[in-house]
């Protein structure tokens, strides 16, 4: 049998034109996901096979041109530049022709075979378009093949183009005359260029020379790079475009630019006749939906839409996701060493917090389904581009762009969102800078775990005044993270690339069920590829670093005595009863665990339904224990039993459960405490009590370091009093720090609304930077952030004589003054392209 020769084909097109849904219909399942090397763009690839050929499909990122001005338009460049596709299928919108030749003409000019796809002709047709195709090839010199890729209609026609075009190997015949101003110039470089065998090898020469004039930066760092006199060329270069900006008034990049209008111009009245003129349906919705009143009315509706659907519903779903990972867990720990009674052995402790971190990420599975589903909606249907269209106005000021709107929400923009979503979905923002910014911003929102400090601290400071503390906290992060953004893309971002704000409005769609659910999943398998594998690097460290170097040889010894003291008087009380002898040796860990592990599951239990299968379940996994953890009450064979021994045996280590959780409870204060970060903590003091922290507050918040629910936890865990006798939280904290006032709360409230996420996020920042040097950026920028704020608000209020809502008024105005400010504050962009 003669087998099938392999053949690399790009798929190149601008957004909304419809590519990836060319491309599934071309490869159907047969496609795989990942991400290009060092960045966070998917690269998909996909393939079939077509008369004699196995085709490998490269569907490269959607991008209006092939300048270097945004990652997607370096990623599609270096493709099609270092790759070598053997042709490239350039799929063009019928409905908005003009816009869309724009980078066929650019891919012509790189000299590589070309098919175009003339996809979404029912929509060209709905609006009264009448497209002469045979003459669009032959002013183009390439195949014009029209398709409707949603309805699978042209692709046996597409195959064979492609097959064809391959086989005849033949490149665009297609070039656009620049005219008397720029040819002669263009000539003189080719020239030039022409001298260097290197780069005649290597690149097209008139296609390097057209990106030297539109002072392309990709471009010049390849002559810098692999042409022998690649600064005499830079010089020409120079001289060309001043010379040309001098004697025409413009620059080359902007005349470039309109010379490709105008022969798409051209181009589209030669083929393209209008038979009638129809408002369409997309016209109809826009004129409410992009209105300067009703738009951004509408476009609350949807965030807040998107907002309860994916973090609320999504929370509320992990209720009932929870307890099967919850189970999952149970097993994963039982395959190690078991707990001990109170001092855990390494290779149980280890495994357990690193299990746990990893069930935390996965618990996040719902949220993250439902929100992937909702963007790739709102991508088929074409409501993204109206909201970075309405938005852009403001965030434009702040160095954002319309589209970081959708992760702010998701991180919690108000109150109640997650940062791990919201940085993942910085991936659609297409401006580099602006991506860059967003990322750093978002783990300043207000995510459900920080709520709970929150709660806390109001609770016990401001409880005649709650609504406006939380009104207070929940704004003022948004206010701040606007002026930190504007900072950002000034100092740190300034040199990152910035293209002008174009964004096309394509026609609305009806999503389909199969390539929703499609995109859906392929972003669930990233996040699970990536994210999993470095949570137990991570957790793992964080572990070594909350709980080494332990306990100390004399305080092991003085709790393995409270240990053995408690387990010898559960014995005592015992010993006439026939589960003495069952309850000796290794039997009697394998009733504690036995006890945790029920308690845990019919806590789990929601319902009478769910409660009777937990009973069934550990009834046959160990009968006379189950008859312990039931009081002694069962039944058997149909009769009901009251055993006075199990009832005993159940009175006597519930007392010994108690003291073996306040042991533990003491033991694990005293391990964070002597830790590395205890200790870190201890030491900051000095430091840190001018925003109002002592060594309780330092430690608690180095502890959600890892996770920020750990916050409240470990000050439970260092403020409860062994023996407090069902006193609240917040009563104990007010007892042993009678000195507090308000402003320590404010201060500590503030840092911790700037203080960094969760470890899943920093990894999140990592993958989505593609650099560990930002990731640790952005931690540490908000640490000094939150730590500033914390000292102004605590050492400046106090100095001044101010409440803490004296204060938190006063700071609020300063905060809204300076975000006005910053958002006044013209900068210009390292990079632009003029007429795009």
């Amino acid at each position: 049998m003669k087998k099938s020769k392999r053949v690399k084909v790009a798929v190149a097109g601008q957004p909304n034109s419809g590519k990836s849904t060319v491309f599934n219909m071309l490869t159907g399942a047969r496609q795989y996901v990942a991400n290009y090397p060092g960045v966070t763009v998917e690269k998909k690839t996909g393939y079939y096979s077509f008369e004699g050929l196995k085709i490998e499909l490269i569907d490269i990122p959607g991008t209006y041109s092939l300048t270097s001005y945004s990652l997607e338009e370096r990623i599609a460049r270096d493709i099609l530049l270092h790759e070598k596709p053997a042709m490239v299928v350039d799929v063009v919108d019928a409905s908005n022709l003009e816009r869309h030749l724009y980078l066929a003409f650019q891919l012509a000019e790189m000299e590589i075979p070309l098919v175009i796809d003339l996809n979404m002709m029912d929509v060209a047709k709905g609006r009264g378009f009448k497209i002469d195709t045979a003459k669009l090839s032959q002013q183009l010199g390439v195949p014009v093949i029209p398709t409707v890729a949603n309805k699978g209609k042209g692709k046996k026609e597409l195959k064979r183009a492609i097959s064809d075009t391959y086989k005849r190997s033949e490149t665009a015949s297609f070039r656009i005359d620049y005219g008397e101003k720029l040819e002669p110039i263009l000539g003189r470089l080719e020239r030039k260029l022409s001298q260097d065998s290197a780069l005649v090898e290597s690149y097209p020469i008139r296609w390097l020379a057209v990106k030297l004039m539109e002072n392309d930066s990709e471009a010049q760092r390849l002559i810098q790079e692999h042409a022998k006199d690649g600064r005499d060329i830079l010089e020409l270069v120079a001289h060309e475009k001043n010379e040309f900006s001098s004697k025409y008034g413009e620059s080359p990049e902007k005349f470039i630019a309109s010379c490709r209008y105008k022969v798409a111009e051209k181009i589209v009245k030669a083929c393209v006749k209008q038979e009638r003129i129809v408002k369409t349906f997309t016209d109809r919705v826009d004129r409410i939906v992009c209105h300067r009143i009703f738009g951004p009315v509408i476009l609350l509706g949807v965030i807040y839409l998107m907002w309860w659907l994916s973090i609320v519903q999504g929370y509320a779903i992990t209720n009932y996701t929870y307890p099967y990972l919850a189970a999952f867990r149970d097993f994963l720990i039982s395959l190690f060493p078991g707990p001990g009674f109170a001092l855990d052995p390494f290779f149980h402790a280890l495994p357990a917090w690193v299990i746990q971190g990893i069930i935390a990420v996965l618990n996040y599975v719902p949220i993250f389904f439902i929100l992937f589903t909702l963007i790739a909606i709102l991508e088929d249907t074409g409501y993204i581009a109206r909201m970075a269209f309405i938005l852009d106005r403001i965030f434009k000021h702040f160095g954002l762009h319309g589209k970081s709107i959708l992760p702010l929400v998701l991180g919690g923009v108000y109150m109640g969102g997650c940062a791990i979503p919201g940085v993942m979905a910085c991936r659609g923002i297409k401006d580099e800078k602006a991506r860059m910014t967003t990322i750093m911003i978002v783990p300043l929102m207000n995510c459900m775990a920080k709520i709970p400090l929150y709660v806390l601290l109001i609770g016990i400071f401001f409880a005649a005044h709650k609504g406006t503390v939380m009104f207070f906290i929940a704004t003022i992060t948004i206010i701040i993270a606007l002026s930190i953004a504007k900072i950002l893309s000034i100092t740190v971002f300034r040199h990152r690339m910035s293209a002008p704000f174009i964004m096309e409005m394509p026609a609305y769609h009806l999503p389909t069920v199969q390539g929703v659910l499609r995109r859906c999943l392929e972003r669930l398998w990233l996040f699970f590829k990536k994210i999993i594998t470095i949570v137990v690097i991570v957790t793992a460290i964080v572990f070594l670093l909350t709980h080494l170097p332990g306990l100390s040889k004399e305080r092991k010894t003085y709790y393995s005595k409270q240990i053995n003291q408690t387990e010898s008087s559960f014995f005592r009380k015992i010993e006439n009863t026939r589960y003495a002898s069952l309850l000796t040796g290794s039997k009697f860990m394998e009733f504690v665990q036995y006890w945790d592990s029920y308690r845990s599951a019919r806590m789990r239990a929601k319902g009478e339904k769910a409660a009777k299968a937990v009973d069934k379940r550990f009834r046959k996994k160990n009968f006379e224990f189950f008859k312990v953890v039931k009081r002694g009450r069962y039944e058997l064979e149909g009769k009901k039993i009251k055993d006075k021994d199990a009832m005993m045996v159940y009175r006597a280590y519930k007392k010994a459960d108690k003291i073996r959780k306040r042991l533990r409870k003491k033991i694990r204060e005293e391990v964070i405490v002597g830790s590395i970060l205890g200790r870190v903590g201890c030491f900051l003091e000095p430091v840190t009590k001018y925003a109002g922290f002592n060594w309780r507050v330092n430690i608690a918040l180095i502890s959600a370091f890892a996770a920020k629910e750990n916050s409240v936890a470990t000050i439970g865990s260092l403020y409860q009093a062994p023996m407090s006798g069902g006193e609240s939280l917040e009563a104990t904290v007010k007892k042993k720090e009678k000195g507090w006032t308000p402003l320590h709360a404010i201060a500590i409230m503030l840092f911790m609304a700037m203080y960094p996420p969760c470890i899943p996020t920093f990894l999140m920042m990592k993958l989505e930077t593609g650099s560990w040097r930002w990731m640790l950026f952005g931690i540490i920028y908000p640490i000094i952030l939150g730590s500033v704020i914390a000292v102004l608000v605590f050492s400046g209020g106090n100095l001044l004589g101010l409440s803490g809502l004296q204060t938190m008024i006063v700071f609020y105005a300063l905060a809204v003054l300076l975000m006005i400010v910053m958002g006044f504050i013209k900068f210009k962009p390292e990079s632009l392209m003029e007429g795009r």
